[in-house]
């Protein structure tokens, strides 16, 4: 059979392979568009391996709630083009809804979880890492059961927010509670949350930033753990001013509905990763002379 450029873009659509490795594929195959898919797959997978250690810093996070449990995952690509695919969207919604129907709060138990294709997680993604020609991968997971939970995904796609209330707060103001954590990007949860080293760090930037001259030693010190209360204010949720109404702390304001917080997750893709610097010029040429 003839590769025309129709088979080529029905392959394409079918599999988000780049198009050079459709016409390959169907080629290879006498223009047989199912075994062009295995044949893609087949190839693709040495390619997936190559990728292995390569930096998957963009992607999509996302987070999701039936009610009675609510999961927030992170899955990672090399580009942010990637995640404007639709297949690659389609698999994230795919994702979402077996970890949300599993009983799944870590990684390593994800990765295993089954998807409606018969696929584990793990291998869904080295699939598509085959198909797409990028590093896809499932990098973490937070999972609560219980309470009043209540999720938040950015337009974006790269803020995500999960929150574990218990009490009866109101679905509404839980949600604006989520909108306010995806803006206001707190670190912690409570004071009690925050690691004693980052105290240390923060006063010692505040003593080295800070002229006591002259003042006595109990007004001195005053001023210094004033200022550290200010710092850790503003990385510490319940003590920032809510941004619906900055008269009251977030803390008071889930107060006055007889509510507490339980956990709150936030994810931002690639928070944490160490992006690589590439030349992508150099990288094209390289690509080419192979």
């Amino acid at each position: 059979m003839a590769v025309t450029p129709q088979l080529i873009k029905e392959l394409r659509e079918m599999t988000s392979a780049g198009m050079m490795d459709c016409k390959k594929a169907l080629e290879a195959t006498n223009g047989n568009i199912d075994d062009a898919v295995v044949w893609l797959r087949e190839n693709g997978l040495a390619k997936a391996a190559k990728k292995a250690d390569r930096v998957a810093a963009e992607g999509v996070s996302f987070a999701k709630t039936n009610g009675n449990r609510g999961i927030v995952f992170e899955v990672n690509s090399e580009t942010d083009f990637v995640s404007k695919n639709d297949k690659f969207m389609a698999l994230i919604q795919e994702i979402g809804t077996a970890l949300l129907d599993s009983n799944v709060s870590t990684l390593e138990e994800a990765l295993e979880v089954k998807l409606t294709s018969g696929d584990s997680i793990k291998d869904a993604c080295i699939n598509a890492t085959a198909t797409i020609g990028e590093k896809i991968e499932l990098r973490r997971i937070s999972a609560v059961e219980g309470g009043v939970i209540s999720v938040y995904n950015h337009a974006n796609s790269r803020i995500s927010v999960l929150l574990q209330f218990e009490g009866n707060i109101s679905q509404e103001d839980a949600y604006n509670i989520c909108m306010h954590v995806a803006a206001m990007s707190p670190k912690y949860l409570s004071k009690d949350e925050v690691p004693q080293d980052f105290k240390d760090a923060e006063m010692h930037i505040i003593k080295e930033t800070t002229d006591l001259t002259g003042k006595p030693e109990n007004i001195a010190e005053g001023i210094l753990n004033g200022k550290l209360n200010k710092k850790l204010a503003e990385v510490t949720l319940l003590e920032q001013g809510f941004v619906m109404d900055e008269k009251q702390t977030v803390g008071n304001f889930i107060k006055s509905k007889g509510a507490t917080l339980k956990s709150m997750n936030r994810f931002e893709v690639g928070e944490g990763i160490e992006k690589v610097t590439t030349d992508f010029a150099a990288e094209v040429a390289a690509q080419l002379k192979g």
